[in-house]
C-alpha cells in the first residue's frame, strides 16, 4: 500500500483550473517524516504548486515511473535510501527535473556533495517557506513572486 499523497488537479480539469495561465508547477516532497510532509504539502498547495508527497526514496522511484513532475525536494536522510543515493537515480531518470535537497542533517560538505550530484539548491531544515519557494523558482528558472 502506497503512502504517497496528491494535491493534483481532479480528472477532466484543466491543470491551470481554467483560467488560461500557464500550469502550474509539478512537484514531489519525499521526506520520511509523514507530519512534515503533510504541512509542507498543505503550505505548498495553497502556494499553486501540485504536490505529490512519498515518504521514501523507494516510493519516490515508483512515483516518479508513473508521473512527469517540474521539480523535487528530497530529505536527505531517510531510512531506506539517503537522498544523495535517491538524487543519483533520479538524475538518470528525470535529467530535466529540478531537485531540491533539505535536510536537518547536513552542513557545507553535504552542501557540496548535493550540488556535484546535480541538486539545484540545498537547504537547512526547519527553513522559512519563503526561503524553499524562493530556492524551487529558482531552480526552475523562475523568479518568485513577492
Amino acid at each position: 500500500m502506497s503512502d504517497a499523497h496528491s494535491t493534483s488537479v481532479p480528472p477532466g480539469s484543466p491543470p491551470d483550473g481554467g483560467l488560461g495561465g500557464p500550469a502550474p508547477v509539478r512537484l514531489l516532497l519525499v521526506d520520511d517524516e509523514a507530519g512534515f510532509i503533510r504541512v509542507m504539502q498543505k503550505r505548498l498547495a495553497r502556494r499553486g504548486y501540485v504536490v505529490d508527497t512519498a515518504g521514501s526514496g523507494g516510493e519516490a522511484l515508483r512515483t516518479l515511473r508513473g508521473a512527469t513532475y517540474d521539480a523535487a525536494v528530497f530529505d536527505l536522510k531517510m531510512d531506506d535510501m539517503d537522498g544523495f543515493e535517491l538524487l543519483r537515480v533520479v538524475r538518470r531518470m528525470a535529467p530535466e527535473m529540478a531537485v531540491i535537497m533539505l535536510t536537518g542533517h547536513g552542513g557545507a560538505e553535504e552542501a557540496r556533495e548535493g550540488m556535484r550530484l546535480g541538486a539545484a539548491g540545498y537547504l537547512l531544515k526547519p527553513c522559512e517557506m519563503e526561503d524553499l519557494v524562493c530556492a524551487i523558482e529558482r531552480a526552475l528558472g523562475r523568479e518568485a513572486a513577492g
